[in-house]
This record gives structure tokens, C-alpha cells and sequence, in this order.
């Protein structure tokens, strides 16, 4: 599956870019690069910046909750009526697990599309026609902060980076694309970080009770039971577990899977499934 090109500063962005021509000035999200492609079989195989994974259940933790999304949203009939063959064609984004920015996750998507390469033509598709193939698709763009912004009206030098679309907060910084393929990115120095300090780990003396009663809440486990039914699925003890730890990982595997925090990910897992059945139930775990 096609590699993500690394994408180079305004300070060394391509010769030219800024010279002439139309731009789409796109947010850049704070999460993994994540990209997937359509198999003829109709499964869909799925990677992450460096590797690929033909087997989904291989994927790391974090990104459970954007294969879930691709899988449920993908109009695969959509797809195979655009295009001869569909493993010629790797989509690009983000799986957007928390890493600095605590964003609104409950707005969030869990994937963000930002480019679409063609192997038959060996080359990515513009900004525009980017956008509305997610669209078609049933998945979310990132979104532009300006589409075809004349060069003329854009400085790189002093361009003030916006606030961000998915928390009130300022966005970690833009990508800058043009219909010639060239790309350069602003990083926002203003933007949310994570300093190192080990701030965000988890007390030694916190037992994996009182984490699970700490993240699946009441709260999270009745929204996460409407949004099952409005997908047509029953929400059992298995979907709704499924889809809290997914979500749980998401927001805060920083917190349970880093091996300083000491986290007993299997009695964990355990509390959270006791969590479900009790809300389910009444049924103790």
C-alpha cells in the first residue's frame, strides 16, 4: 500500500508554491496518520504511517475506534461504481486518538480524509476533487480553513494559524496544498503539547474498579447505547463493551497503555465489561 509522503515546512516548501496559482489552507489534526484501501473481496485493509495490516484485529489499540468508523461509513457500492479496479486507489488521514489536544470527541469523527492516491496515474488527486470523494464515500474531510485562496492573498511569513474546528482551543497547525500536488505545513507554537512530564499518568494506587467507573460512565454507556440503535444494532453487552473500550482507548490510551502508568489492562478490560452488564442489567460483574 502507497506510502504517505512526508510533508515539508513553509520554509522548505517546493519552489514556486506560493508564487502563482490557488491554495486550500486545511487544519491539521493532532492525531496518527491512518490510511486504508478497498480489497475485491470487499474487506478493507487498513495501516498506519509505516506499516500495513491485512488482519484489522492486529491494529494497535488506539486505532480500533477509526477502523470501526471506515468500516460502518465506507459506501463500498459508492466506490466500485467510480472506479475500475478499487485496490487502485489508497485513501489518506488521520485517526484522531488523543496525543496533546483534548478535543470535543464527541464531534470529533474518528477518521478525517486528507488525500486520495491513484496507482493507475501514480499520483494524489487535488484538494477539491479530494474533498468531495470522502464526501461520496460517506466520510468526513479534514476541514479548509480557505479553498482556492489566491497565492497573491496568502503569506506564509505572517499567516496567523486559526482556531481550531473540533475544540475551543487553537489548532495544531495547518497544511497548505496546491492543485500541482505541492504541500507545506505551519506548525501553531500556540497549540497544546505534550510536555513529558509524566503529568498524565495514572496512581499505582488506583485499582481498575475505580478506573472503570472513572471512564465508562453512566453518561458515555446511554450515548454510546443511542448512537447502536440509531445504527440499527441492539446494544448488548458485547456491542456496547466493544464500542466503550474503543472509544475509552481513544481518548485516553496515553493514560491506560503507557507502560509507566502501571495500568492492568485485562482487569480493566474486566471492569468495564462489569460496568456494561450492570448498566445493561443490573448484574453485578
Amino acid at each position: 500500500m502507497k506510502r504517505y509522503p512526508s510533508i515539508p515546512s513553509v520554509e522548505d516548501a517546493p519552489d514556486g508554491m506560493f508564487e502563482s496559482g490557488h491554495l486550500w489552507v486545511l487544519e491539521k489534526i493532532d492525531g496518527a496518520l491512518f490510511r486504508f484501501q478497498l480489497r475485491e473481496s470487499g474487506l478493507v485493509r487498513f495501516g498506519d504511517r509505516t506499516r500495513v495490516y491485512d488482519d484489522p484485529d492486529a491494529i494497535p489499540a488506539p486505532y480500533e475506534h477509526a477502523v470501526r468508523h471506515v468500516q460502518r461509513r465506507l459506501d463500498r457500492g459508492a466506490l466500485r461504481n467510480a472506479v475500475d479496479d478499487v485496490e487502485s486507489v489508497v485513501f489518506f488521514g488521520v485517526s484522531t486518538h488523543r496525543h496533546a489536544i483534548e478535543y470535543d470527541w464527541d464531534r470529533l469523527p474518528s477518521f478525517l480524509g486528507f488525500d486520495v492516491y491513484s496507482t493507475g496515474a501514480d499520483a494524489f488527486r487535488p484538494p477539491g476533487a479530494t474533498q468531495g470523494i470522502f464526501e461520496r464515500l460517506g466520510l468526513d474531510p479534514v476541514n479548509a480553513f480557505a479553498r482556492e485562496l489566491h497565492t497573491r492573498d496568502f503569506d506564509p511569513e505572517s499567516y496567523s494559524v486559526p482556531d481550531s474546528a473540533w475544540y475551543d482551543g487553537p489548532a495544531a497547525g495547518v497544511v497548505i496544498r496546491n492543485k500541482r500536488r505541492g504541500r507545506a505545513t505551519i506548525l501553531n507554537s500556540n497549540a497544546p503539547t505534550n510536555d513529558g512530564t509524566g503529568s498524565d499518568l495514572i496512581s499505582p494506587d488506583t485499582s481498575a474498579a475505580e478506573l472503570a467507573e472513572t471512564y465508562a460512565t453512566d453518561h458515555r454507556l446511554r450515548r454510546l447505547t443511542s448512537s447502536l440503535e440509531a445504527d440499527g444494532e441492539a446494544a448488548t453487552v458485547e456491542t456496547l463493551y466493544d464500542r466503550a473500550m474503543a472509544e475509552i482507548v481513544r481518548e485516553h490510551h496515553t493514560r491506560l497503555l503507557d507502560g509507566a502508568s502501571s495500568v492492568d489492562m485485562s482487569a480493566f478490560r474486566s471492569g468495564v465489561a462489569a460496568r456494561v452488564r450492570w448498566f445493561l442489567d443490573g448484574t453485578p460483574g
